[in-house]
């Protein structure tokens, strides 16, 4: 903190405005060369033109490396005074300019280049035999699979980065690209002869989309969808989940279990334990979620009284 102030205050602003062009414009030709080198540097290594755009502009700025070099050059006069303040200064408005340069880079990825992957939504291949419907196949995505694929149940997954189903596809997995929020593609999916929909995303308004959407189509299916906390928890339940899985509660159950088998308790015990605590859970967050439906009722209740006491 205090370098930056003193290379601040070491800034001469009358001379900005004196020769606005010289300053402005030494700081936008780094802006320009360093953005250009990294764009060279980055299509020379095939990296994807929207990151390497978005990298050229927010590295394009000098940093404080550059306040380092021009005090070393000062004191060794390899330049002089008036060249040693300019690329200070430039450096220093360039660096002021990140933010607008960041700006810049949203709308430059978003308007002037096309994505470089479109996948455009793939629908499954049908079958005779109804398949468990996994939305999300991230970490927790793949365990499941795994899970279900141990046990011989038919499944199949959806998820909406094209880089994982390409990668789970090369493995054999059965993972399709597509967006399980939308309705059309849940039938394309054979939703209204899944058993079951495990939601494993870890956005809680992408898990609130699917779960709404899911619901909509399936009234009566089971729904086993990831929280992020107990409070999602709940919401969850109210919006018809028929299972909610905090991710806080479930890593506390299961360091709770490792702890006591590596205390020497018995595995029994231990399990038991564990599965009373998780249902007991289960029970409060479905108690408070009524309760907070019945204490909402009451409310409009109250409020209709009050308005015909008022007529």
């Amino acid at each position: 903190g205090v370098f930056f102030f003193s290379v601040g205050a070491s800034i001469d602003l009358g001379a900005i405005f004196a020769e606005p062009l010289v300053y402005i414009g030494a700081a936008a030709a780094l802006v320009v060369v360093k953005a250009c080198v990294i764009l060279g540097v980055g299509r020379l290594f095939r990296i994807a033109r929207r990151p390497v755009l978005e990298t050229a502009l927010l590295l394009g700025p000098g940093g404080e490396f550059a306040f380092v070099v021009a005090g070393v050059s000062l004191a060794a006069g390899i330049v002089d005074a008036r060249m040693g303040q300019i690329a200070v200064t430039a450096a220093s408005l360039s660096m002021a300019a990140i933010p607008l340069l960041d700006r810049l880079a949203r709308w430059g990825t978003a308007k002037l280049t096309p994505p470089d992957q479109a996948a455009p939504e793939e629908p499954p291949p049908q079958e005779d035999t109804p398949r468990v419907l996994v939305v999300g196949y991230g970490r927790v995505g793949r365990l499941v699979g795994d899970m279900l694929k141990e046990h011989q149940i038919p499944y199949l997954s959806v998820d909406g980065d094209a880089k994982i189903v390409s990668e789970a596809r090369k493995a054999g997995r059965p993972v399709y690209f597509g967006d399980a929020s939308h309705i059309e593609y849940l039938r394309l999916c054979d939703i209204a002869h899944a058993p079951a929909v495990v939601v494993t995303m870890d956005n809680p308004k992408a898990v609130d989309a699917v779960v709404g959407a899911i619901r909509a189509e399936r009234p009566e299916v089971v729904i086993v969808a990831r929280a992020r906390d107990e409070r999602h928890a709940r919401h969850l339940y109210e919006i018809g989940v028929s299972e909610a899985v905090p991710e806080t509660i479930e890593a506390s159950l299961q360091l709770s279990e490792a702890t006591l088998i590596g205390l020497g308790i018995p595995i029994g015990r231990v399990l038991a334990s564990v599965h009373q605590h998780r249902d007991d859970f289960r029970a409060q967050f479905q108690r408070i979620e009524r309760s907070e439906r019945v204490g909402a009722a009451r409310n409009r209740y109250l409020e209709r009284l009050r308005a015909g006491k008022k007529t």
